[in-house]
């Protein structure tokens, strides 16, 4: 036990503030981030020649809408939080946000 109980206390704070933590600045630039180049690979392949004859563009279309359609989402809960300095640690939202991201990466992947 170096350093009591304060040290200890101290380790749990530093836990929960970590980059790209939901409710930070950085979590609303990866956010944004996400939906500025989701819609970029939108564009890209819309762009593309005989696009429409190819099934696997056409999936890809709508998955990368479902990406932008979920960042914006936490995008927005992000700048809320921000907004009225609150932290997003709850338990059930963190649940939620990762199984979301499992969602959106496996219908990308």
């Amino acid at each position: 036990m170096v350093g009591g109980d304060g040290c200890f206390q101290k380790e749990r704070e530093n836990m929960r503030d970590f980059a790209g933590a939901p409710g930070t600045l950085t979590a609303l630039a990866l956010r944004l981030s996400q939906c500025v180049f989701a819609a970029g690979s939108i564009a890209a392949m819309t762009t593309t020649t005989n696009f429409f004859n190819s099934t696997s563009f056409c999936y890809l279309i709508a998955s990368m809408g479902l990406q932008i359609i979920w960042s914006f989402g936490l995008t927005l809960l992000d700048a809320y939080a921000l907004v009225r300095k609150k932290t997003l640690h709850n338990t059930v939202l963190l649940s939620l946000f990762v199984v979301g991201d499992w969602v959106v990466l496996n219908g990308t992947f």
